[in-house]
């Protein structure tokens, strides 16, 4: 080999050695996570870490490298001097922002200017543009009985706070953050959150949810089939990718769901569920082909298409119980629809067909040509 092909050759793998991190197809990420549990939380789906306490440190990145588990963590100074390091995907800003701040003296104050936080963003970009910025926001977005707004904040305020953000993300826990149990009538929350965020970005920017899954505050918890309905609420109305909250406060447990194998296994199996349908999620969505009227929790739908079949996200947005009725335009008279996970196959007559759903129940159809 002549030494100006070995030069050649050297410069070519160093440029992809420091080519810009690449995100996951899907990412599902877990918030503010010790290191060194990084494989725990691989065996359960989760390929990307959120937030590093009081870091990134080296230790913290070296350990994140050994896992081979990729992280979105704040800018300082040992982040920086990693700027050419893969395990870094982006950078974030200070959550939640947009509630009300601590005070020094104790208390809260006012929220953080949303023009600030577009400021900050290009502060951020200016010292590192190759790497998108992540912002996530509180449950104000969506909660119209929130109570945490800093003082003279408004709905309005978001039109804004969106901007601060490459990847804009919220968190709402309607279960777990919850003072009564009437929460877990409020889970519709989640996928109209999402759809405001897409709204407010025109659909241009990658949105992202926060999902619960543990006793956050010590007196309710979602079910593993909530946490799921969560989930595909958050798909379906938009979400291009999945962050868990995976702590408890009373008494503190950073990763109480790796201590909840019920939850565990659900979650696990539930992020195995996404992954598979990643290749038809990432398609385009189909509007206008599939309609739905229910009696009972309205239906939220999504469409995409793959391989010559249709598949048909759904949830029931309320807790109660429906009959849903579909209608769907170009099928022959031969068209089935597989429930998938359900083992078993609707027949589908003059383009409709129908189906029960429970509380926030989700089915997932497959439509093809009946064999």
């Amino acid at each position: 080999m002549s030494v100006r092909l070995m030069v050649f050759m050297f410069l070519i793998l160093s440029c992809l050695a420091n080519a810009a991190p690449k995100m996951p197809r899907f990412p599902i990420a877990v918030w503010l996570q010790s290191p060194d549990n990084a494989a725990k939380y691989q065996k359960a789906g989760i390929n990307l870490y959120i937030g590093l306490w009081q870091g990134p440190t080296e230790e913290q990145l070296t350990a994140l490298k050994n896992q081979n588990m990729p992280v979105i963590c704040e800018q300082n100074a040992v982040g920086l001097k990693h700027v050419d390091d893969p395990i870094i995907l982006a950078w974030m800003q200070q959550d939640e922002p947009d509630n009300a701040q601590s005070l020094p003296a104790g208390g809260y104050g006012p929220c953080v200017p949303p023009q600030k936080v577009v400021d900050i963003r290009t502060a951020l970009k200016a010292k590192d543009p190759s790497r998108p910025i992540l912002l996530n926001l509180g449950q104000g977005l969506i909660n119209p009985d929130w109570i945490g707004r800093g003082s003279g904040a408004s709905p309005n305020d978001y039109k804004t706070y969106v901007d601060g953000g490459d990847i804009v993300s919220f968190d709402i826990y309607p279960v777990a953050g919850s003072d009564t149990a009437k929460g877990v009538d409020t889970l519709g929350l989640v996928g109209k959150g999402v759809e405001r965020l897409v709204r407010l970005t025109n659909g241009k920017k990658p949105i992202w949810c926060c999902i619960e899954c543990t006793c956050i505050n010590g007196t309710f918890k979602p079910t593993p089939k909530q946490v799921r309905s969560e989930v595909w609420m958050a798909i379906i109305h938009g979400a291009k990718g999945l962050v868990y909250f995976v702590h408890e406060f009373k008494p503190f447990n950073e990763h109480a769901l790796l201590d909840d194998p019920d939850m565990l296994r659900g979650v696990t199996d539930l992020n195995a569920e996404v992954q598979k349908f990643e290749p038809v999620l990432s398609g385009p969505t189909i509007v206008g082909k599939s309609n739905v009227q229910a009696f009972g929790s309205p239906i939220a739908i999504m469409e995409k298409r793959s391989f010559g079949a249709r598949y048909l996200f759904t949830v029931g947005m309320k807790n109660e119980t429906c009959r849903a009725f579909f209608t769907l335009e170009g099928l022959s008279p031969n068209a089935v629809a597989d429930v998938v996970g359900e083992k078993r196959t609707i027949p589908i007559i003059n383009g409709k067909f129908e189906d029960a759903y429970q509380p926030y129940g989700v089915h997932v159809y497959i439509v093809r040509e009946k064999k």
